[in-house]
């Protein structure tokens, strides 16, 4: 009887773990870098049974549901070795994945027993990022070891208050670039604030996408200005000047004579560079036509041809010349820039898009490569009629201040890729933008009525302003825009009566007569805003201009754009930790960037907002 007894109870064991692996469980876990113990965003976890597919959020933590605690979970990521682990029952699944190299001759991994072995060289034990999870890390052979502390900015000294009696024009070359929003998500995804000069708010606030329609006269820019009261202060006024390119259809645009001019040093190994660069190219080959054509220069210790030019509808030919790409040895910037050039013109298209596109850390470190030269060497080969785009890739080393000079100088534009969502932006999303030019050297100059404007202050754009008298020069360079692409500037101003302490004073003139605001016309007009472009091919601009009024618009009541934007600029702000932040709030600019989030069908927006939270939640730690 008790034989019998005991066989029904381990039967019924039997039947309710059955019955429980039928139903299955949700597994958690934390994915980093097994080297700095970062936390990973994006990696792809799958159920190697179930076919069910997760990614990690942006503190690197995943939930997926197993049928049983038999199923293995297989972890993804560019630029890292994939690791499949069996559940064995757990509910808490914690990895360091480990990072691919081409170098890397042995990775062991004991604790999860996975056992990559090729051949015997001196051992280096790397201390588990997850303790209690993985017991150990060896890694034979050499492996990438990332610096952390070789990343370059150029120095932001901020624009200040403006006296319109003094200064009645404020002038700058129009900026497209984003690269810094992506690059300031990569320090607070890894778990750090920013560089204070790693923050150029205009380029966090031109990152997004905005409602403005294009021009509708046959003009290549339309100008929307708004204005509003300042959410930092209140007291003062908050002016918008957007300028908004013509949409195009891909089928009409030019065809494109393309150079891939790719950096495959040994700076560019490991996560976030060389891999990176390939899945982004890629996505960018896939978006090309038969009227297009490829050439790919790579360069490392020398600069050298990889592909020569080829039609763009033969992409698995272009796609293989980019897999075969691996990277080592020392950066002849320079000498690879040089011989782009050479590729381009030699297979230049006449009314056509002709155009470099570095991928590259900016870490040239052979030949001439400071900044001052590599601007001297851009600028005249700029006149070819070639245009450069540069992608920035890679943390540690990486070497903005460089990338955004070449950009500059380039009649290009600069983004930072730093995933692969963000590739798909710049590859796919904004494709026309990011490699079709329709204004070029457009430049912005703003008159302010001293009748109404005590003072003003242009936020951001430090690094492209220009004298009054550049405006109508036409050999000062100005900025490019792409089609469909948006400039956004946004202006602080001081109203004439009001009293601020963001105002400097000056004792009186004594050899010349004092101004007074009452020289400014009593005309209901605030501000007007020119601007002047040259077409793709044309070497004599054209001058636009708009009037903006007096009449505030409550902050509540503007468009959910200007909304959205003064807090994306207010974060800026905090995250510079600038001189004329007043009474920024992380907490005020987050509640309003929820309620502006709009319809935001690509997710940017809620990733701000995500953003946003976390920085503040640094910001705290910090104090």
């Amino acid at each position: 009887m008790n034989a019998m007894r005991t066989i029904l109870f381990v039967i019924g064991l039997l039947l309710s773990f059955g019955g429980y692996a039928k139903q299955g469980y949700e597994v958690s876990g934390k994915v980093v870098d097994a080297y700095t113990g970062i936390a990973l965003a994006g990696v792809q976890v799958s159920n190697a049974v179930t076919k069910e597919q997760r990614l990690t959020d942006d503190k690197g933590n995943y939930r997926i549901q197993v049928q049983d605690g038999k199923n293995t979970l297989i972890f993804s990521y560019i630029g890292y070795l994939e690791q499949r682990i069996a559940v064995n029952h757990r509910s808490k699944v914690d990895v360091a994945l480990v990072q691919q190299n081409n170098t890397l001759d042995e990775v062991v991994v004991t604790g999860y027993e996975r056992k990559v072995k090729r051949q015997t060289a001196p051992m280096m034990h790397v201390n588990s990022a997850l303790s209690g999870q993985v017991s150990s890390l060896y890694i034979r052979g050499t492996a990438y070891m990332p610096n952390q502390n070789q990343e370059s900015y150029r120095k932001v000294k901020e624009n200040k208050f403006i006296n319109p009696l003094k200064e009645p024009l404020s002038t700058f070359a129009a900026d497209v670039d984003a690269a810094s929003y992506s690059n300031v998500r990569r320090f607070i995804n890894s778990g750090s604030l920013p560089e204070k000069d790693a923050v150029r708010v205009e380029e966090m606030i031109n990152y997004f996408q905005y409602e403005v329609s294009g021009p509708n006269n046959g003009e290549p820019v339309n100008i929307v200005t708004e204005l509003t009261k300042a959410p930092w202060n209140t007291a003062h006024q908050l002016m918008r000047v957007t300028l908004k390119a013509k949409d195009m259809p891909t089928a009409k645009l030019k065809a494109s004579n393309l150079v891939f001019l790719i950096d495959v040093s040994g700076s560019m190994m490991g996560p976030g560079r060389l891999p990176l660069v390939k899945a982004s190219l890629k996505m960018l080959v896939d978006q090309l036509r038969d009227i297009d054509h490829v050439a790919i220069v790579t360069y490392a210790g020398s600069a050298g041809v990889k592909l020569e030019s080829t039609p763009g509808d033969e992409k698995m030919k272009i796609k293989s010349a980019i897999e075969e790409l691996e990277a080592g040895g020392s950066t002849a910037g320079a000498a690879g820039i040089k011989k782009a050039y050479e590729i381009a013109k030699q297979q230049f298209i006449k009314g056509g898009n002709n155009r470099i596109i570095l991928a590259s850390d900016g870490d040239f470190n052979v030949g001439d490569h400071s900044d001052e030269s590599m601007e001297e060497l851009i600028a005249k080969e700029s006149k070819s009629g070639i245009f450069l785009t540069v992608f920035g890739y890679g943390m540690g080393n990486l070497k903005d201040s460089k990338m955004e000079i070449l950009a500059d100088k380039g009649h290009g534009n600069y983004a930072y890729i730093d995933n692969i969502s963000e590739a798909r932006k710049a590859m796919v999303t904004e494709f026309g933008g990011t490699l079709f030019t329709v204004a070029k050297d457009v430049k912005i100059q703003v008159e302010f009525n001293p009748r109404y404007v005590q003072a003003y202050r242009l936020v951001g754009y430090e690094n492209r302003m220009l004298e009054a008298e550049d405006f109508n020069n036409d050999q000062k360079m100005g900025g490019d825009m792409g089609v469909g692409h948006m400039v956004t500037a946004l202006y602080e101003i001081v109203p004439v009566g009001v009293e601020s302490g963001m105002v400097g004073t000056v004792d009186p003139l004594k050899y010349q007569q004092h101004a007074s605001p009452a020289t400014g016309r009593r005309n209901a007009e605030l501000a007007t805003v020119k601007f002047r472009y040259k077409e793709p091919e044309g070497e004599k601009s054209k001058l636009q201009q708009k009037v903006v009024g007096t009449a505030v618009t409550e902050l509540n009541n503007v468009s959910e754009d200007l909304r959205f934007a003064t807090a994306v600029a207010e974060l800026g702000l905090l995250l510079r930790d600038s001189d004329f932040k007043q009474k920024a709030d992380f907490d005020q600019l987050i509640v309003r960037a929820k309620a502006s989030k709009g319809k935001d069908e690509e997710g940017y927006r809620a990733e701000f907002i995500r953003m946003a939270e976390n920085a503040r939640d640094l910001s705290r730690s910090k104090e």
